[in-house]
């Protein structure tokens, strides 16, 4: 057991199939309330940990108890993104539609191991931009070994535009081991039909025969997607989601109302 893991953890409602819901104890809570080392210790544990109750920071100050944790990654707005749906966006990230399974800091050298939300403002309900969060660990912990050996084995290379703040060509194996757990997961970013997304996203996949990397592909389609290994997060104004970014992949599901949602992201490196 690591050291982080023998920190304190919150307690809370647990969620289906993870993930964890903590409520502020008395009002007037805010995120500074929560040791660092705690909040991150109960994310590690629960995959997915939620915040209700407690007042979010402001910039200056999220990004002050955030360095607590570790580095930050910075991008060329700064450690903080605002993520708004925009009228004419370059890039689907900002458009009304659904983001398919992706891990932050794809594109960078260094992946966050955690990143945290802050929603300055929800969503009306049954107005969709809901996050899923799929545990890639636990799909490959239950894939069946002969799909498992396949993975093992394949390479894949992700080709898209630089638009937005990421772009340009990565390879990555399109399994991992996770740094702090030793989880085996699995690192995949899902293509992104031209006709469909603004700022495609294509690969092709190494490593594998023509056929093999067909199978893998569309079985990672529908194996990702199973509600056994997903939870998804209606957001209510106020939430804060703190997500471990090695074992999860992570999207969003089209806004089917209103899309005024305005989430507030940082990355700890």
């Amino acid at each position: 057991m690591t050291n982080q893991l023998q920190h304190a953890v919150l307690a809370g409602t647990e969620l289906s199939p993870f993930g964890r819901l903590v409520t502020a104890d008395a009002t007037g809570r805010t995120l500074a309330d929560v040791p660092v080392d705690t909040l991150l210790t109960t994310t590690l544990q629960a995959k997915v940990l939620v915040l209700r109750g407690y007042r979010a920071l402001d910039k200056a100050d999220l990004e002050t108890y955030c360095r607590a944790a570790g580095e930050l990654a910075e991008w060329e707005f700064g450690t903080i993104m605002d993520l708004v749906v925009q009228d004419d966006p370059k890039n689907y990230l900002f458009d009304s539609g659904d983001v398919p399974f992706h891990w932050d800091g794809a594109w960078s050298a260094r992946a966050p191991r955690y990143f945290l939300f802050q929603c300055v403002q929800g969503c009306e309900p049954g107005a969709g931009g809901e996050t899923v969060f799929c545990d890639s660990a636990q799909v490959y912990r239950e894939a069946p070994d002969d799909l498992r050996a396949l993975w093992a084995s394949a390479t894949v290379t992700y080709r898209t535009d630089r638009l937005a703040h990421y772009g340009g060509t990565m390879t990555h194996p399109l399994l991992a081991t996770s740094p702090v757990t030793g989880e085996t997961t699995i690192r995949y970013a899902e293509p992104l039909d031209p006709a469909i997304y603004r700022n495609p996203l294509f690969l092709t996949v190494d490593g594998l025969t023509a056929e093999e990397a067909v199978r893998v592909m569309d079985d990672l389609s529908v194996r990702l997607h199973d509600p056994r290994y997903c939870y998804s997060h209606a957001w209510e104004t106020g939430d804060i989601v703190v997500a471990e970014n090695h074992a999860l992949l992570h999207g969003r599901n089209r806004f089917t109302g209103p899309t005024a949602r305005h989430m507030q992201r940082i990355q700890i490196i």
